[in-house]
């Protein structure tokens, strides 16, 4: 090989290797690729369109509901289900979820629940469940007591007594307070948070479920 050519093939070379560190910078960069990064964390695009489809519904009782406009995977939060056994949202997965936070010595809390119930009652099914997560940290016979009280059928009884639930949603910017409710389509996708309680039982509330399990 003649003095050019070698000169020439390593020019090329160079070029190259100059390309892929480039290309590798863009990927580190924006999260390309990489598990975890910016670009891991955006859902489908069929997420977007769920949410735009539930942003002209928040009026009325459920005017409270920020919807997302560009959707990304619900923060991991876990809980325990009724039988004690560790549960996180990927559990869930195939199946659209109104996720509530709430606890017995928040008021507010207290006076949704029945609407809750009512909603989980003539709206769960297989595509659809409302999973409200007690976050009672102390006296933990109280949330089941409460239920009782007031005549709660039909919601399965979440609990997070480590409060770790909140304090996750809280750090993502997503809580400030209780109650807490996310909506979460069936890929895991959250399209909306509401801060305070809401009137799920409502016609406007109704609403907004009937579209996020049909989307």
């Amino acid at each position: 090989m003649s003095d050019s050519a070698a000169r020439s093939r390593r020019l090329r070379l160079g070029a190259g290797v100059g390309l892929l560190a480039a290309l590798a910078a863009v990927a580190v960069l924006y999260g390309i690729g990489a598990p975890g990064g910016k670009a891991a964390d955006l859902c489908p695009a069929a997420a977007a369109t769920r949410a735009a489809a539930l942003a002209p519904l928040a009026q009325g009782e459920i005017a409270a509901l920020a919807v997302e406009r560009a959707p990304k995977f619900a923060p991991a939060i876990n809980f325990q289900g009724p039988d004690g056994r560790k549960l996180n949202l990927a559990d869930f997965r195939g199946r659209a979820l109104l996720l509530n936070l709430w606890a017995t010595w928040c008021v507010p809390c207290r006076a949704e629940m029945p609407a809750l119930d009512r909603l989980e009652a003539s709206a769960g099914d297989p595509g659809f469940e409302v999973a409200a997560v007690n976050v009672d940290t102390a006296r933990l016979d109280r949330p089941a007591a409460f239920l009782d009280q007031i005549g709660v059928k039909t919601l399965r009884r979440y609990a997070d007594p480590s409060d770790d639930s909140f304090e996750t949603l809280r750090l993502a910017g997503k809580a400030l307070g209780l109650p807490t409710s996310l909506l979460i389509d069936k890929d895991g996708c959250e399209l909306g948070v509401v801060a305070g309680p809401v009137d799920w039982d409502s016609p406007d509330a109704r609403k907004v479920v009937a579209a996020l399990k049909g989307g």
